[in-house]
């Protein structure tokens, strides 16, 4: 059994954690696009500088865009570049809100997400049309993307720029995500970090309890 943490507040990972992601379909997408090597350019864990920019704020969408096109097949459109783009996105399911807004009555919850300007409007439209993104909001003291912060996980002075500007104390401080890169990142700034998937079959509630998180 894990020995009791008590804690102040709680930093959630968006994608995987709370937005179902599907890794292997933009692979999918943009092979079938002609750009053969995506795989090699695009990965959970390492990417290819583009979209670290991207998601720094640090390239336009447009040319992002532009840059991905270039790498396809004669004929393909920026249309088609942005729609498999956005096929690494699926739908929150709705069961998921009520764990959350259970969660705010014991804590401050905070979002940290690393994502960009395209698949943060696609991914808002859809929890807008699934009657999600308000609900959503109102569960969080603060919504940080990492496209907007200008700072990105794994990096450690994401997450300490992050409580500095809420006034957290890292050691009372958790934070949650589907990647044990992200994790590390935010341990090694001093968080207490937990590695969790809902794939693995528990909740989100029933993992932050098995690993002795409480809140004050």
């Amino acid at each position: 059994m894990n020995p009791t943490v008590q804690l102040d507040a709680l930093i959630l990972d968006f994608g995987g954690v709370l937005f179902p992601i599907d890794y292997d379909a933009p692979v999918r997408a943009f092979e079938a696009l002609g750009f053969a090597d995506f795989a090699a350019f695009y990965h959970q864990a390492t990417q290819h500088p583009w979209f670290d920019d991207l998601e720094v704020g640090a390239m336009e969408e447009g040319a992002f865009l532009e840059a991905l096109q270039s790498r396809c097949r004669v004929g393909t459109t920026s249309t088609d570049v942005r729609k498999a783009w956005n096929s690494i996105l699926l739908r929150m399911p709705p069961e998921r809100l009520p764990e959350l807004e259970a969660l705010s009555q014991n804590t401050q919850l905070f979002l940290f997400s690393n994502t960009n300007a395209i698949h943060a409007l696609e991914f808002e439209r859809r929890l807008a049309a699934d009657g999600l993104l308000a609900p959503l909001r109102v569960c969080f003291q603060a919504v940080h993307y990492s496209h907007v912060l200008g700072l990105r996980k794994p990096h450690p002075d994401s997450f300490s720029a992050l409580c500095a500007r809420h006034g957290l104390s890292p050691s009372r401080t958790g934070f949650v995500d589907d990647s044990l890169h992200h994790v590390e990142g935010a341990r090694a700034a001093g968080l207490h970090g937990l590695h969790f998937h809902p794939d693995a079959g528990m909740s989100l509630p029933a993992a932050i309890a098995a690993a002795g998180w409480r809140f004050n």
